[in-house]
């Protein structure tokens, strides 16, 4: 393969530029090489991918090409680049760096480096001490850019038709988009798809051989924006220009990825982060490139090519409807899986399939209503038990209940729906002086709602724009404002528990005015008067059945009251009686978070099934114990940042400045700022670690979530039976618990970490299936947890094609499809026999991995929700964090809590 190194005197002029052009740059000597890269990688014939940290250090490979390109194609790319760090009307630096660069003087001190072969071995990798392959570095980008360009090169074919692909960089991976798009009739209008792969590199616990994975989707088209041009944040622009050089390899191959938005400096249309678009005027004279207002007043004249330049903005619900529906069925999925397989043939194989290892799917639930059952009985039953949860959790309190509503249709439907979920007759009305009160008394329940016009509490949030005043102070001065109406309107809570129920607009309402939607301010200014909150959108903002809204209401609200608890497992005896649950969730938030304030805040929660009341309980950090789930909520809503300029609280409750420097310019973080995050955050855990070691205990963490501030759960740190903090070396975990079993979930993040998958028998026929899913390897460690299909999809054929649509199904572009994705479950620590040996307990019988993944699988499932993403403990514990709203200082702020 052709490397390309920037060299260290090309690289020091290059930031001698960029020095002299941004005098304000907080790194001078780390180039911005992100734009020159986008620009190389679609208009340099032959460039495969870029390499990492070139823009640091110039003796690092730059480009991995398949062919040298040659010096009359870079020297105009580079020139081009440099000239666009200058202000426009100067671009006299970059033309005389491109005369330099070809003019082969051998007394010209600026050259442009030399081509190097060099072998580049695709499956690089060192196995870590626990046996986890972990790859090169450059291999997360190389090799999915190469996996992509080999596909490129072939058509799939499928339903008679031929698609075509091209590659479309994506970070830490590439893309294959089918193109041009595939066209669909609907409403007098054309709408616009594609197919589309994304392929990763990733790593598998304990695998000694890392993996590939390959997801499809659909990529859908905007034709219309049904926004403002201010309202428009950003959004992918995907550009399909020839190249201006002569002919060279993978011509035509490649997207060019842009980003569109509104620039509130300049206050128009441009492109944004480090988009190549505006530099290609300066390489092609010839052809005429969309300008942003262009783009965004008609997208489907690009989409469709003006000349042979053709651009596509790549769709995403905030910018207006579209009748495509995401997602593909199984039968084209597995057909496409089939077209990578054999294009990748013999360099890459097929991960082996893997089979069930238990036939415990769901834990005891109820029966579903069918043929032979009396109808109306499970939910009888259902009633029963969610009122005994809520008597159970209420203890013998009051529960008072406010609805502010804005529309008639919600107030009915909230009162309807409560004496339904609970197995009551309609509530009687009692007296009142302030709105109409209903009351609720049975069997150890006494339900109080009073439902009021919502009126002002349920406005928009008063919103300034004065300059030298930050975001998260001008938003926590309006958050008082709120706190002070609901002051006003708050009766004093005499014992009982309280919940108040907000009919609001929904987001997209607020989304013209920034910090503008009052939920989050409403939150915090309830809990502090004492009353968790839940929030049901107004009838006109959504498309969901009133009467489902209003159930789930009610639903989520008796969970944020503790009035819930797991389903009885069905896993076996291998299940201590008397375990318990812990499930960790790290809360963070950025300066974009609810309210402007960033934190990094553990949640932490405790289940033991069958304990009486508290049955759900989170640690307070602060006094070192547990608490019920209700007061949790209310302690998390009281956070708040001290006023010290937009400072940043690090987990040991510091403050770092992160406000911005005298020009724009963001200072780095203070050394040891993410260390001190660390470190507080892996105290904490060791702390909870020990106070739950009375007892047989399951401990569930998100390791996507986690490994951030607890990196002994990465990957390549994880081995079996160990935990690992800090610095030090890895200790067994049965030292932090007699009895304790530790066990991480990932999904896919969001970058594709864990495999999507499909089912498929021994005569080609591919589906769903639920269950529990593991390697041949009896000893393994590592599961897959796939859930039944949601009853939205449940009538779709699964062999119904979207790409190609049949005669008989026209219609199926329009249809939503499942893409399901696995929860990974990792049993990272468990009592083996090396475990138990190494413990002094050799003659105890050792767990089975399978069945403490089976646990965590049946987890998943309860009696009043579809099935979860995760086990219900670590969904808690997830829910909670919506809580967590810190707020920042203000000279008005002195609100006290009535958290008890």
């Amino acid at each position: 393969m052709k490397v390309l190194r920037l060299g260290e005197d090309l690289h020091a002029e290059l930031t001698g530029m960029h020095a002299e052009a941004d005098r304000n740059s907080v790194h001078p000597h780390r180039l911005p090489v992100r734009r020159l890269n986008s620009l190389l990688q679609a208009m340099a014939p032959g460039v495969i991918a870029t390499g990492r940290n070139a823009g640091t250090d110039g003796r690092l490979p730059w480009l991995y090409a398949r062919e040298a390109v040659p010096p009359e194609v870079l020297a105009p790319v580079v020139g081009a680049w440099a000239a666009g760090m200058h202000r426009e009307d100067d671009d006299s630096e970059g033309a005389d760096l491109e005369e330099r660069l070809r003019s082969g003087d051998p007394a010209e001190t600026v050259r442009l480096p030399h081509w190097e072969t060099e072998p580049v071995d695709l499956a690089e990798s060192v196995l870590s001490a626990g046996g986890t392959a972990e790859p090169a570095a450059r291999l997360y980008s190389l090799l999915p850019e190469w996996i992509a360009f080999r596909l490129a090169a072939r058509t799939f074919r499928t339903g008679g038709a031929t698609l075509h692909f091209r590659v479309e960089s994506s970070g830490d991976g590439a893309r294959l988009v089918s193109w041009p798009p595939q066209r669909y009739e609907r409403r007098r209008q054309t709408w616009y798809y594609s197919a589309c792969l994304t392929i990763t590199v990733h790593t598998v616990p304990f695998a000694p051989r890392f993996r590939v994975h390959v997801s499809t989707q659909v990529r859908r088209w905007a034709t219309r924006l049904d926004v403002r041009p201010h309202q428009l944040g950003g959004t992918t622009v995907l550009l399909d220009a020839p190249l201006p050089w002569p002919e060279g390899p993978d011509r035509g191959h490649r997207l060019m990825v842009n980003t569109l938005g509104y620039d509130r400096r300049s206050k128009e249309l441009a492109w944004r982060r480090h988009s190549p678009a505006p530099l290609l005027p300066e390489l092609d004279i010839v052809r005429n490139y969309p300008p942003p207002e262009a783009l965004f007043a008609d997208p489907e004249r690009w989409i469709n090519g003006s000349g042979d330049v053709a651009a596509g903005i790549v769709y995403h619900p905030s910018i207006g409807p579209h009748e495509v529906g995401p997602g593909l069925m199984p039968r084209e999925r597995a057909d496409l899986d089939a077209w990578v397989e054999e294009g990748l043939r013999p360099l890459l194989t097929r991960a082996p399939d893997l089979t069930r290892v238990s036939r415990s799917n769901t834990p005891s639930l109820l029966p579903r209503s069918g043929a032979g059952r009396v109808p109306g009985v499970r939910d009888a039953q259902l009633a029963l038990q969610r009122r005994a949860a809520l008597t159970r959790a209420l203890n013998g309190r009051p529960l008072e209940i406010d609805v502010f509503w804005q529309s008639p249709e919600t107030r009915a439907a909230l009162l309807a729906e409560l004496p339904k979920l609970i197995g009551l007759p309609a509530g009687q009305q009692v007296p009142s002086a302030d709105g109409e009160t209903w009351q609720w008394q049975c069997e150890g329940v006494d339900i109080r709602v009073r439902a009021r016009p919502a009126g002002p509490l349920a406005d928009a949030l008063p919103t300034t724009r004065a300059r030298g005043r930050l975001k998260a102070v001008r938003l926590a001065e309006a958050i008082e404002g709120r706190c002070g109406l609901v002051a006003d309107r708050a009766d004093p809570l005499l014992g009982g528990a309280g919940v108040v129920i907000t009919e609001i607009a929904g987001k997209e309402r607020f989304a013209a005015v920034p910090d503008s939607d009052p939920k989050h301010a409403l939150r915090i200014a309830w809990a502090r008067q004492g009353r968790l909150t839940q929030f049901v959108n107004s009838p006109d903002d959504t498309d969901s059945a009133l009467e489902h809204r209003a159930r789930w209401t009610w639903l989520d609200a008796f969970r944020q009251l503790g009035a819930i608890s797991p389903p009885a497992h069905r896993v076996g005896a291998g299940i201590p009686g008397d375990l318990q649950y812990a499930a960790l969730w790290l809360v963070r938030h950025t300066r974009r978070g609810p309210t402007r304030c960033p934190v990094h805040r553990l949640v932490a929660v405790r289940v033991r099934p069958g304990d009486g009341p508290g049955v759900i309980e989170g640690w307070d950090a602060e006094r070192a114990e547990w608490v019920p789930y209700p007061k949790l909520l209310l302690m998390l809503s009281q956070a708040r940042e001290p006023a010290a300029g937009g400072g940043k609280e690090t987990g040991t409750g510091k403050l770092v400045d992160d406000s911005p420097a005298p020009g724009g310019s963001r200072p780095a973080a203070r050394p040891g700022v993410e260390q001190d995050r660390q470190r507080e955050t892996e105290r904490q855990i060791r702390a909870l670690l020990f106070q739950l070691r009375d007892r047989p205990t399951l401990l569930l963490a998100d390791a996507g979530n986690l490994r951030q501030c607890w990196p002994g759960l990465r990957n390549g740190a994880l081995d079996r039976d160990t935990l690992g903090f800090g610095a030090e070396p890895a200790q067994r975990h049965t030292l932090y618990g007699h009895d304790l079993r530790v066990l991480l979930v990932r999904d896919g993040n969001a970058r594709g970490e864990v495999a999507e998958w499909y089912a498929h028998d021994t005569e080609d026929g591919v589906g769903f299936a639920e269950g529990v899913w593991g390697t041949a390897d009896t000893e393994g460690r590592v599961f897959a947890s796939t859930a039944s299909k949601p009853h939205t999809v449940a009538k779709l054929p699964k062999g119904l094609m979207k790409l190609v649509p049949t005669a008989q199904g026209r219609t199926a572009p329009g249809k939503t499809a499942w893409n399901p994705g696995q929860l990974e479950i990792t049993v990272l620590g468990c009592l083996s026999e090396k475990a138990l040996t190494d413990s002094g307990r050799a003659g105890d019988p050792p767990d089975r991995p399978a069945e403490w993944a089976t646990l965590a699988h049946q987890l998943r499932y309860h009696d009043d929700y579809p099935p979860l993403a995760r086990p219900l403990p670590l969904h808690w514990a997830r829910l909670a964090g919506e809580y967590v709203l810190p707020v920042a200082g203000t000279k008005s702020a002195g609100s006290t809590s009535s958290v008890s």
